[in-house]
């Protein structure tokens, strides 16, 4: 990989062999840019396109957050629903009810610690028991009531989907983010030197 591609070294106009000063691409910067959108590329050296990952995805996000009321990223439990199968096309597999209940947050998931919040309530808060709001946390990124959820979509002007398509998108952008931290910047293609006799 490291052939066809600048480290930002070679992009800075270093000489060869000089110390590095930057995280070059690779698994961390990857993680680091899955975490928060563009961290990766700013341990890389890459400021300007870390500034604008950050930025434009987070609020992507966030709007998306607060069209919704804050009550669209949440990651139900819905243990008392049926569980889903594809024994109609013959598959007998099991999805957990969790991801079938509510499968836009398998591309939420992707904006990072953003989204974790849901994944703490989901660990912490069942919504049978209905307790109290969470110490930290409030009721923030928890599964909102049926009741809630009922009014939000049926009585609103559509920004609360609008929303979570919103928040959405922004994880899925993220992935893309997170494997340029991996591979790093894509070397141009080398001009081969032209025969002196043409």
């Amino acid at each position: 990989m490291s052939s066809t591609l600048y480290s930002v070294d070679n992009l800075s106009g270093d000489p060869p062999g000089a110390k590095q000063r930057f995280l070059q691409p690779g698994v961390l910067g990857g993680f680091l840019s899955y975490l928060v959108p563009g961290l990766g590329q700013a341990v890389q050296g890459r400021i300007g396109k870390a500034l604008l990952f950050f930025f434009c995805l987070n609020a992507l996000f966030y709007y998306g957050l607060y069209l919704g009321n804050f009550k669209n990223v949440y990651l139900p439990r819905a243990k008392s629903l049926a569980p889903q199968t594809l024994e109609s096309l013959g598959l007998p597999l099991k999805f957990p009810n969790p991801i079938v209940y509510r499968p836009q947050f398998m591309g939420q998931f992707w904006i990072g610690v953003s989204a974790w919040p849901a994944l703490a309530q989901f660990f912490q808060y069942d919504e049978e028991e209905n307790p109290g709001p969470d110490p930290l946390l409030g009721t923030y990124q928890r599964t909102p009531p049926e009741a809630e959820l009922n009014l939000l979509q049926n009585h609103g002007d559509k920004s609360w989907d609008l929303g979570w398509v919103y928040t959405v998108i922004a994880g899925c952008l993220n992935v893309m983010v997170i494997f340029d931290a991996f591979a790093g910047p894509v070397a141009p293609p080398e001009e081969k030197p032209r025969d002196k006799r043409e």
